[in-house]
């Protein structure tokens, strides 16, 4: 199966679970490092933060579920952990909660002859973001989002 196939039916498992604590699942990554494959399962709690026994909850109860579920083939460690300061922007309640922050976003085709973008995040709406950088304002539709982030600006 493939990683992003793996990642997709961990969320569909996972979702449940870290809803069922009151947390907001941020993202899954099912990845290789060096000989090793990784489970990753990031968390938070909708009005702000999560704690060690947060995520402990969660691992304990994901673990059980893919023990009897399992949909992984071969041996992985599972993670499960605090997205971090700087936090992927899967869907639309995560842009809108970081409207007002600086984000970086990559596109898969050109949006106003660019790829990439980094900037104040000024809109959110049904049909894709905002990002302005000074005067510059780019409109970028959900459908050529790659990938994006907050940007950690001290």
């Amino acid at each position: 199966m493939a990683k992003k196939r793996i990642a997709a039916v961990v969320e569909e498992i996972a979702r449940p679970i870290v809803e069922g604590e009151g947390l907001e699942l941020v993202d899954v990554e099912y990845v290789k490092e060096g000989a090793n494959w990784f489970l990753r399962v990031f968390v938070d709690r909708p009005e702000g933060g999560v704690d060690i026994d947060d995520c402990s909850r969660v691992s304990e109860r994901l673990s059980d579920r893919l023990d009897e579920i399992d949909p992984i083939p071969g041996s992985y460690f599972l993670e499960v952990s605090s997205p971090g300061i700087e936090r992927p922007l899967k869907n639309m309640p995560a842009f809108r909660r970081a409207l007002g922050q600086t984000v970086v976003v990559t596109t898969y085709e050109p949006v106003q002859g660019r790829k990439s973008f980094q900037g104040l995040l000024t809109e959110v709406d049904d049909e894709g973001i905002a990002v302005a950088d000074g005067d510059v304002v780019w409109t970028i539709p959900y459908r050529a989002v790659a990938s994006a982030r907050t940007v950690f600006v001290p």
